[in-house]
């Protein structure tokens, strides 16, 4: 298989324009049926609403704050993007990652 960038786009496949070489085109993503599923550290499925708790300590960025593990939450939101929470712990509003909870 060649290495080329000059390549011939067709619906079905792609082909090198140097050396005639010709590969499938992977198949489009299919977008996702119904809503998005968040899980926290232990597999249970979060909903809006929810509490969590922090399954270990959190440093802050950008300051010396530490989040304890063991801090509980007031009612979550699931937000899209990396971190799927926004919640307030200790009165910081904070967005997390679902893998670093656990329902609470």
């Amino acid at each position: 298989m060649c290495e080329m960038t000059d390549v011939l786009e067709f619906p079905a496949k792609w082909e090198c324009v140097t050396c005639g070489h010709e590969w499938e085109r992977a198949p489009e993503p299919e977008a996702a049926d119904g809503p998005r599923v968040v899980k926290d550290a232990h597999d249970n499925v979060l909903a809006e609403g929810d509490c969590v708790v922090l399954i270990k300590d959190l440093k802050l960025g950008g300051g010396n704050q530490v989040l304890k593990g063991g801090s509980k939450s007031k009612p979550i939101r699931l937000v899209d993007g990396d971190h799927e929470i926004d919640c307030k712990i200790d009165g910081i509003s904070i967005a997390l990652k679902a893998c670093f909870v656990k329902k609470a």
